[in-house]
């Protein structure tokens, strides 16, 4: 494990991104997108299995811009405020400029193979979604994104394999827009919707919503197009 600095392309400054290796390169790279939380022990943890799975693990600290180095957890109130409070204060596009230079600083890196995944969760996942429709990731992975059903507009620009993993009971992001992006991919031969019966953020590790059988067949779908996506 280790660290990698990257130079915003609206010449602002630099970011750093957490990094796991694999044992064997070279390999494809997974761009994980965080949480409301920062890059906290559940991401690391996350990026151990991706390095595990055999893929080089690249988790930027996207909240750079509001302040460096966030690591916080779901266990208590004021955590929970500090998140939203931060989730706020994003700008997403600004966040998504960052991953696409991590997406780029990814595909040049040493050791990499030159393709490159997204995965996020929750607002991460929410960028994932974005990026599918944006960048020239060659797949892109969300989590319990939120607020999918407006971004549906962009849906036909997402040509390579886009994975959307949706919690059934999820407390932030309402039964009717969940049905819209399941409908509306219907339309599209990249997209793949998924539902599973269980909370928002089930795929947390060690978090309060954990829910282990839902995780396991998430992660095994994303672990399977990764592989064929990725080398």
């Amino acid at each position: 494990m280790g660290s990698m600095t990257i130079q915003a392309s609206d010449g602002s400054g630099s970011f750093e991104a957490y990094v796991v290796e694999p044992k064997d390169k070279p390999a494809g790279a997974v761009v994980l997108i965080q949480e409301i939380f920062g890059v906290n022990q559940a991401m690391r943890d996350i990026a151990a299995w991706v390095a595990d799975l055999g893929f080089i693990a690249i988790c930027p600290d996207l909240f750079w811009r509001i302040e460096p180095g966030i690591d916080i957890t779901d266990k208590t109130e004021a955590e929970w405020k500090r998140a939203f409070e931060l989730f706020q204060a994003f700008d997403q596009d600004k966040g998504i400029a960052d991953l696409k230079a991590t997406v780029a600083a990814a595909r040049a890196m040493p050791g990499a193979n030159g393709k490159v995944a997204t995965m996020g969760y929750c607002l991460g996942g929410r960028l994932a979604f974005m990026m599918a429709e944006q960048s020239d990731a060659d797949i892109n992975v969300s989590y319990y994104g939120v607020g999918l059903d407006g971004l549906l507009g962009d849906l036909g620009k997402v040509t390579r394999p886009l994975l959307v993993h949706i919690a059934d009971k999820d407390e932030f992001f309402p039964a009717e827009g969940r049905q819209k992006v399941i409908d509306a991919a219907r339309g599209n031969a990249h997209v793949h919707t998924y539902t599973y019966p269980a909370d928002h953020a089930f795929a947390r590790v060690n978090g309060i919503h954990w829910h282990g059988l839902s995780a396991a067949i998430a992660n095994g779908r994303s672990a399977d197009a990764l592989a064929r996506a990725l080398g």
